[in-house]
């Protein structure tokens, strides 16, 4: 099943290319529906998360690709008419939020422009990275200071 593609018209603002959130019921879907270039860029977004947290199990969420842990989100990642975005992104260690900060727009989000070369290998250590948060979370029904009850 293809997903459809629609343009969006709001006032006062540009026509944006969105994805009808509730048509694509996988991830192959949601990449099929994009043109071929945009197809091969996120494909291969996919694959650099697969590589850098192979633990992790694919699903759509939000009408988008997340890779997810024990159920919760680690890493989304979502195709724009000219641009590819990983969300969320919250702080990371100094050396790597060096490397992000020319494409963090806003608190959580990382906008790689399609006319640009797309980082694959900042990408990865990305997604390692934040892998390596959500293990660190505590586990649903421990809270944050663990077993101790209330």
């Amino acid at each position: 099943m293809r997903t459809r593609l629609r343009l969006i018209y709001a006032p006062c603002r540009r026509p944006r290319l969105t994805i009808l959130a509730g048509n694509a019921t996988s991830v192959d879907d949601y990449i099929a529906a994009f043109p071929s270039d945009v197809q091969d860029v996120l494909t291969r977004i996919r694959q650099t998360i697969r590589t850098a947290a192979p633990q992790t199990e694919e699903a759509m969420s939000y009408g988008i690709p997340v890779a997810r842990l024990d159920g919760h989100y680690v890493v989304y990642f979502a195709g724009w008419k000219h641009h590819v975005s990983i969300y969320p992104v919250p702080t990371v260690d100094p050396g790597l939020e060096t490397e992000i900060a020319t494409y963090r727009v806003g608190k959580g989000t990382l906008k790689f422009p399609l006319n640009q070369p797309i980082p694959y290998a900042l990408i990865g250590r990305l997604a390692s990275a934040l892998l390596e948060q959500r293990k660190r979370r505590p586990k649903k029904g421990q809270g944050r200071r663990g077993d101790r009850g209330g």
